[in-house]
């Protein structure tokens, strides 16, 4: 990086408190007259190049570099003293001279040994500061040194992995050696894999066997800031994505959590130092210093960062402004804590720089400290740890909060849960049916049954939450239903320490999960697939409704740019059932009208559409190519085109796509339009139906398509308007008024709303129009019966009957043309043609078939708790209220059919 010079900026005092205060620079500045001349006449970046080349005429690696680093620590020391270069220059710069010093010395280290190779197979993770740019004016890196034995060059006798120590060595010589002019940097290798028995380097397949199965918490802590740095970067950025799974976990991991704050705990209890700036404090350990900014920023990338990728970022500041973009933490505190930690690292150069020392602590003697200050620019000592204290009470007291808010995170409790007896008598007290039976099913989950607590950590766990498990099933609606589906739940996961571990760490849930277990059984089932739906709930946005399709495609698609087609069908599966499952729970809760449920299911389903049509058809191009102005759209029909699913809806599509159906693709295997296009449709069908790792997404019907499932799955927007006009039966128009476009091109999404539109205006006889829709309806009554009274969609007067109606009259008349069934009542409200009954008895039936679908989706009558919660989320007081109000709908449905077909429906 460059740093351009600020007309503010000091040079000349800087030049003179560097000469006065620090004699490391003063040192240094008597050796470089050529380099003094540049910072006296304030010219940084001239200074900066100068430094960069100043061991460009010699021979050996080792003393080029240490002449290198002497000019550049003395050019940024009095550019930062200056008020020239900013602390983000400073920082970068030291970082990019420790790769090019690393990638220098890896280059030598195997040429000594094999002259005319090409360095290959090498590399070097940079970790810390240096993997995240952000090192210490006099720090030491803590690289891993990875080898690949089939790419490392050695000697023909060398076995590779003895080559690749010799590499490790001369390595380390290079660096770390100290000679009349220096050193490069200190190194410490202690971060690789179990390094008090391993070798310098490792091999690239031990190590990544090391990550995958066995790396503690604090290892992945240190890798949310690896960077390849050096040698073979490519391999390492392999190495990188390699063991990405375990460093960013897509379900919450509240061990990892925990073992930050007990870190943190045995920092501050064994440092030793003062708690508070004076002399001997420590700006990294001490309570409010460097460490706890970093660690607040890491700890909610442990937490998040597996589910949200724009936080996995390597820079501290980077990280706690993203965090507040996305608003994990208060805006204000990340400013705050991101300029105490700029000040913070200032100071820690200013200690740094005198002395060329790697030290945090301020000096004891009272006479260095005040040298300290004034190099900095302060008066004294005393105005030091004056700031410092303001500020580190601040970082601190956030810190805190943050370590209370998880400081039984992952607590592993000493005495065993209640069994036998005493569990029976708990079990008696919450008030649970036949006590006894019960306790022996709960012991039973221990002697091997299950496989999720099979083991010693995993009893350990769910011991820590039985108590207040069980208290929470017998609060809950339904205790013994809720208590059964925990343990189906249980039974289908392989491993359950880390759903245990959640619950403990977040106790608000477990009220919320037996409400979920004991009311609405699509949900139970959920989560005994994926527990892990439960991680996002701990987030208040949870409860917020989708945003609009556009930002939900972002959401979706965004992933690491080298995702492959499978994992992008994995991400969307995982991210849709979240926001479904959220949505059911919002549900449940009481939180949201079923409508609007309705349409966020509806916005969720259109946003997967298009981003794994987009997915599908990229990978489809790269076999088949493009089809030259032909285009794929797709036409939503039913539920899916009026914009309101539910839990259980599938999506009626249809594929059409523009362009000459004559026409071939441009790929290597060449298609014609119709095949092609009709292959891309099945592509795409299976994308969002077939079920992968991630579970299954959607049930697709295709059977709305012209001629059924005797037609193609594909036809292009001329064969659709021939079929629409000249051959599609009453039906097929009265389902085209719910047609609304979900996917395609501006261009072909106009074309096809026009040839909709064209097609619904159509005149038609008024007479031979009812006598179709008549017959149609009660063929429809005849083989598809209402399943019970409570099946308010096909029950006469239900919600087909309105369907019905509206189509009929949108087909007659040409007014409320809308997809939405709200909105054409509205529009043929307006023309006169219904009364606002109607809508009324629409918005009865209809919300109750959203939550029925979650409560009682069988069409039976459920549970008293979960009748209490329908009669909730239609607005009616109690259960007979609904009842009432279902049959009120009915009757009002019954008297626009009479209305509107002079015919009398029979409710029952």
């Amino acid at each position: 990086m460059t740093a351009a010079t600020t007309p503010a900026a000091d040079w000349t005092g800087a030049l003179a408190r560097a000469r006065a205060h620090a004699p490391y620079l003063a040192t240094g500045l008597d050796r470089l007259p050529g380099l003094e001349a540049l910072l006296a006449a304030g010219d940084g970046n001239g200074a900066l190049g100068w430094a960069k080349a100043a061991g460009a005429d010699c021979d050996s690696v080792g003393s080029a570099l240490r002449r290198e680093k002497l000019a550049l620590a003395v050019a940024l020391a009095v550019g930062d003293l200056a008020g020239a270069f900013p602390l983000l220059t400073v920082t970068e710069e030291l970082s990019a001279f420790a790769d090019r010093s690393l990638d220098a010395a890896i280059a030598d280290a195997i040429r000594r040994r094999v002259p005319d190779a090409e360095p290959a197979g090498f590399l070097a993770l940079a970790l810390g500061k240096h993997g995240a740019q952000e090192l210490n004016y006099s720090s030491d890196i803590d690289p891993i040194l990875l080898y690949d034995p089939a790419l490392l060059p050695r000697r023909e006798r060398d076995e590779p992995g003895e080559a690749a120590q010799r590499v490790a060595r001369a390595l380390m010589e290079t660096m770390s050696h100290v000679t009349h002019e220096g050193y490069v940097f200190r190194v410490d290798l202690r971060l690789r894999p179990a390094s008090e028995v391993s070798p310098l380097a490792i091999p690239i397949e031990a190590a990544l066997s090391h990550y995958e199965s066995s790396a503690l918490a604090w290892e992945r802590a240190a890798f949310i800031r690896a960077r390849a740095c050096a040698g073979d970067v490519a391999a390492g950025e392999a190495f990188l994505a390699a063991i990405r799974p375990f460093v960013w976990r897509k379900s919450l991991d509240f061990g990892a959590i925990a073992e930050i704050g007990r870190l943190t705990g045995r920092i501050r209890a064994s440092h030793g130092g003062p708690m508070v700036p004076g002399p001997g404090f420590d700006l990294k350990k001490g309570r409010g210093g460097i460490r706890e900014v970093e660690f607040f920023a890491q700890t909610h990338q442990l937490i998040h960062g597996g589910r949200q990728p724009a936080l996995r970022l390597r820079g501290t500041r980077a990280t706690l402004d993203a965090l507040a973009d996305v608003g994990l933490i208060d805006p204000a505190d990340a400013v705050l804590l991101g300029e105490s930690y700029d000040r913070l690292r200032q100071v820690e150069h200013r200690l740094q720089m005198v002395a060329d020392q790697q030290t945090h602590k301020l000096p004891l003697d009272p006479a260095a400290l005040d040298n300290v200050a004034q190099l900095d620019g302060l008066p004294d000592g005393a105005a030091l740890v004056a700031e410092l204290t303001a500020i580190t009470e601040e970082v601190g007291r956030r810190y805190d909060r943050l370590i209370a808010q998880h400081a039984q995170e992952g607590t592993v409790v000493a005495v065993a849960a209640p069994a036998g007896e005493a569990l029976a008598g708990e079990l008696q007290r919450l008030g649970f049916a036949d006590p006894a039976a019960l306790a022996a099913r709960i012991a039973s989950w221990r002697d091997g049954k299950l496989r999720a607590l099979r083991t010693e950590a995993a009893r350990a766990a769910y011991d820590a939450i039985q108590g207040p498990l069980l208290t929470a099933f017998a609060a809950s609606p339904e205790p013994e239903r809720a208590l059964l589906r925990w343990e189906e739940l249980l039974g289908n996961l392989p491993s359950a320490v880390n759903l245990f571990r959640l619950l403990e760490a977040r106790p608000a849930l477990l009220e919320l999960l037996a409400r979920i277990l004991s009311l609405a059984p699509p949900l139970a089932d959920a989560l005994a697939r994926r527990a892990d739906l439960l991680d996002p709930l701990i987030d208040a946005s949870a409860f917020d409704l989708p945003g609009d399709v556009p930002t939900l495609v972002a959401e979706f698609a965004r992933g690491e740019t080298d995702d492959d087609y499978q994992q992008v069908l994995d991400r969307v599966r995982r991210r849709v059932g979240e926001r479904r499952f959220a949505l059911g729970v919002q549900l449940v809760e009481g939180a949201r009208d079923p409508m609007e449920i309705g349409q966020g299911l509806a916005r969720v389903a259109e946003a997967a559409l298009a981003v794994l049509a987009d997915a599908t058809i990229a990978e489809f191009e790269r076999a088949h190519g493009r089809i030259a102005g032909g285009q794929l759209v797709t036409l939503g029909l039913g539920r899916m085109g009026g914009g309101a699913l539910t839990h259980a809806s599938d999506l009626d599509l249809v594929f059409l796509f523009t362009g000459d159906h004559a026409s071939e693709s441009d790929g290597r295997r060449p298609l014609g339009a119709t095949l092609y296009f009709n292959r891309l449709a099945q592509r795409i069908t299976a994308a969002l139906s077939v079920p992968t790792a991630e579970g299954a997404l959607y049930e697709v019907d295709t059977r709305l398509r012209p001629s059924g499932d005797q037609g193609p799955l594909a036809v292009s927007l001329g064969s659709f308007e021939r079929y629409q006009r000249e051959q599609a039966w009453t039906w097929e128009h009265m389902a085209l008024a719910r047609a609304r476009v979900v996917y395609g091109p501006p261009e072909g999404r106009a074309a096809l709303e026009r040839i909709v539109r064209d097609v619904l205006t159509l005149k038609r006889d008024p007479d031979k129009l009812r006598g179709e829709v008549l017959e149609m309806r009660a063929r429809m009554a005849e083989h598809k019966p209402a399943k019970s009274a409570l099946d308010v969609k096909l029950a006469r007067g239900g919600l087909v009957d309105v369907e019905f109606i509206a189509h009929y009259l949108q087909l007659r008349d040409g007014a409320g043309l809308a997809p939405s069934i709200p909105a054409a009542l509205a529009g043929l409200e307006e023309a006169g043609l219904v009364p606002s009954s109607l809508r009324a008895a629409h918005g009865v039936l209809g919300r109750f078939l959203i939550a029925a679908r979650l409560l009682a989706p069988d069409a039976e009558t459920p549970p008293p708790a979960a009748r209490d919660v329908l009669a909730r989320a239609c607005g009616c007081p109690g259960w007979d209220a609904l009842l009432e109000a279902l049959a009120q709908s009915r009757r009002a449905v019954a008297a626009v059919w009479q209305a509107t077909f002079g015919e009398t429906l029979e409710i029952e």
